[in-house]
């Protein structure tokens, strides 16, 4: 995939957030904020490395839709396979592995999540909020012998831990050898079920019960007309002033280990966010509360110094969100298929400053062919216009080039646009719950008329 994108000229790869997802598949609702996905670890590899019996070479199967059920079921049982071999064999890795677990940039977290993990897998993989008592409340006695108990539980978390980021570290130098800088993302909040908020229950706004009394979410917007009620919980900002950031400055400087640049997902929370009662089912009863603004990016700079940010200000943007990002000096974000309906929208191509990342698409929007073959009649019209084409599948193509075209400092396209893919290829629909985050990529996707076709792009606009 890397050979392919430097062949073509491409020279930025964005990736959703790699922290570990629950079944629901959602990079965006993850059980850490620090800790990698552990089904993204190859088969292939620990195989090759002799980490792995060859029966689980093949294991990598052609589906366009992932199980992950099926998929933390295997890779699971391939990592308590690989943590014994490992130790049977006397291999290296394991005292390698030892070491990076005791590094500080490693140890305060990782120690949290490997006994998050290890508990979820003795409580039947309950919700922390459904453990006994005193887990759930972290007694000091009651988990240190849970701890102890689950020593070996543990340990194979851990050793998952080392592989995950031993692996990544390997595309990343694979992707920097091409010149190809990866463009990560964090995720605004973090799931209730996660390891942070019952490790650090002090940074979020819960009860005396650790239940959450406010949940995050968004009004009624384009996406969805009830709005979206995500139920994460949502951060206790003044704790959060008073440990000077802390958290935070940690949790950016983890993800920059792993990326070149960090998006940073619904960027105007910082500024202001929805604030929904817990009690409520959806968002539309809720109430704008002021996020931290410049305070918190003041002290994640005095600790690591002027890192490379985006801002995903997509959505309901009000003017103290464009001022937060002004003066960070950070750029934003357009996507074409919001623009078309007026003439001279913001979103539209040739409307875009230099200070943006101009999108056809990004992972919450259908795919531009799906777009094209649903949208009112008005919006169709419009975009047949502005593009040239009623052809769905050149649409996709001229979007493409519409965006390389603007004067935007980036351009950025989902795969399923380079393949002129349609709906079915969708990754998520915003405000559902069922089968998102599912799509695969066939894996001959990477053929060479679409490389010819995106280099003439390249080229001719002179994004090279």
């Amino acid at each position: 995939m890397l050979d392919w994108l430097r062949e073509t000229g491409v020279r930025y790869w964005q990736i959703l957030p790699l922290g570990p997802v629950g079944d629901g598949g959602s990079p965006y609702d993850a059980r850490s904020a620090f800790a990698g996905n552990p089904l993204l670890i190859s088969p292939a590899l620990l195989v090759a490395e002799g980490l792995a019996g060859d029966e689980w070479r093949g294991r990598t199967v052609e589906v366009s839709r992932v199980d992950y059920p099926a998929v933390r079921e295997e890779r699971m049982a391939m990592l308590a396979e690989s943590w014994r071999r490992a130790n049977r064999d006397k291999s290296t890795l394991v005292a390698e592995a030892a070491r990076w677990s005791r590094d500080d940039e490693q140890r305060p977290w990782l120690e949290d999540w490997t006994l998050f993990r290890a508990l979820k897998d003795h409580f039947g993989d309950a919700t922390w909020q459904e453990w006994e008592r005193p887990i759930r409340m972290r007694d000091t006695n009651a988990l240190e012998k849970l701890s102890s108990e689950l020593a070996d539980e543990r340990a194979v978390h851990r050793w998952g831990q080392f592989l995950f980021f031993r692996q990544w570290s390997r595309v990343r130098d694979a992707a920097s050898a091409r010149g190809i800088r990866i463009l990560g993302d964090a995720p605004i909040y973090v799931s209730l079920d996660s390891a942070d908020v019952w490790a650090h229950p002090e940074l979020f706004q819960l009860n005396a019960e650790r239940r959450p009394v406010v949940v995050s979410g968004v009004p009624p917007d384009y996406f969805a007309k009830h709005g979206q009620r995500w139920g994460n919980p949502l951060y206790d900002w003044p704790a959060h002033h008073r440990s000077g950031y802390r958290w935070w400055a940690e949790r950016i400087a983890a993800n920059l280990r792993m990326v070149d640049v960090l998006r940073l997902d619904h960027f105007r929370a910082f500024a202001g966010y929805w604030e929904i009662q817990a009690s409520e089912p959806t968002a539309v009863n809720g109430r704008w509360r002021d996020g931290p603004g410049m305070a918190l990016f003041d002290a994640i700079f005095a600790k690591l110094g002027r890192v490379p940010l985006v801002a995903e200000d997509l959505g309901l943007i009000t003017p103290d969100v464009h001022a937060l990002r002004r003066r960070l000096g950070i750029p934003g974000m357009k996507v074409i298929q919001f623009g078309f309906g007026e003439p001279d929208n913001e979103h539209l191509p040739h409307m875009y400053a230099a200070d943006v990342i101009g999108y056809t698409a990004t992972h919450d929007n259908d795919t531009t062919r799906g777009w094209f073959e649903s949208a009112p009649s008005d919006q169709r019209e419009h975009a047949t216009s502005y593009l040239g084409t009623r052809d769905p599948v050149e649409v996709s193509w001229r979007a493409i080039e519409a965006v390389c075209r603007s004067r935007a400092g980036l351009a950025i396209f989902p795969i399923q646009d380079v393949l002129s893919l349609g709906s079915s290829a969708r990754l998520n629909t915003p405000g559902t719950v069922e089968g998102n985050w599912r799509w695969r990529a066939p894996s001959n996707w990477a053929g060479p008329s679409a490389a010819a076709k995106l280099r003439s792009i390249i080229e001719n606009t002179r994004r090279a």
